[in-house]
């Protein structure tokens, strides 16, 4: 909100694989079932230390994924903070039961509702390109299991995430106060019209395609700001782009890559 297989060669067999992956997004909606995320409490076991092995392997996925693809993001590698804290965030602990052994592989999943939670590859880019600072205050849209949210909070001052799902906007806010996530606030409403109790914001993520760029979501982005959203049609391929907002207010959007997101549901 919200696999590796032999593919035609673009540039590189990893290269496809990137710019694949991501239109599984649909195809796992459809065989999700609505069952809640399993409670972070219950997943304590004697198998942190085996958690921490497979994020390290993660992480080195990721960057070797950035390297293939750099042709698109403009730069060879991201910035060590964000590997940090995609290496820190134990996501794990924000899948469902029937994916848990899948948590660390470079592929979205399901999480119930017909919402996935994103390839780690797309979070870390989509993190990247939004260049934050610790002082950042950041608005999320589409809060899913709370992944993306708990890695942007790793970085930023203050997170504000939206979700139009109840069920999961529930099962996230109790899942970061179980993991003592204290600058997440989270909130369930349609996420097309912002948050404008707490705008402007340094930098909006938006997890969700939409058919285009909210004129709500650009008003509430500060000059000097920018803001990561996939749009295109639902059956079509989506463009993840990147928009900044001049000192001036004037926007400026670039294309990234192609992707294929869940919709951005809601009444608009």
């Amino acid at each position: 909100m919200k696999q590796t297989a032999h593919k035609k060669r673009i540039c590189s067999k990893r290269l496809c694989v990137l710019i694949l992956v991501p239109l599984t997004f649909v195809f796992l909606a459809l065989f999700t079932v609505n069952e809640p995320i399993i409670p972070a409490r219950q997943l304590a076991s004697p198998q942190e230390d085996h958690y921490m092995q497979e994020r390290q392997q993660m992480v080195r996925m990721i960057e070797m994924d950035v390297h293939e693809t750099s042709q698109y993001l403009d730069k060879e590698a991201l910035d060590p903070k964000v590997l940090q804290a995609i290496h820190t965030v134990p996501r794990h602990k924000f899948v469902i039961p029937e994916t848990l052994t899948e948590a660390y592989l470079n592929i979205p999943l399901p999480i119930g509702y017909g919402q996935t939670i994103s390839q780690p590859y797309i979070v870390a880019i989509m993190t990247d390109l939004l260049k934050l600072s610790a002082s950042d205050t950041v608005l999320e849209i589409g809060t899913g299991s709370g992944y993306q949210a708990a890695v942007l909070s790793e970085l930023v001052k203050q997170v504000y995430s939206i979700e139009i799902v109840a069920p999961l906007g529930e099962q996230a806010k109790q899942r970061f106060k179980e993991l003592g996530y204290k600058n997440i606030t989270s909130k369930i409403a349609d996420g097309y019209y912002g948050w404008e109790e707490y705008a402007p914001f340094d930098a909006i993520m938006v997890t969700a395609a939409a058919s285009h760029v909210p004129h709500a979501l650009i008003e509430q982005l500060k000059p000097g700001g920018r803001m990561m959203i996939p749009v295109g049609s639902h059956f079509m391929t989506q463009q993840l782009l990147l928009i900044k907002k001049d000192s001036d207010g004037q926007i400026q959007t670039k294309q990234i890559l192609p992707v294929r997101f869940v919709p951005l549901t809601g009444e608009h």
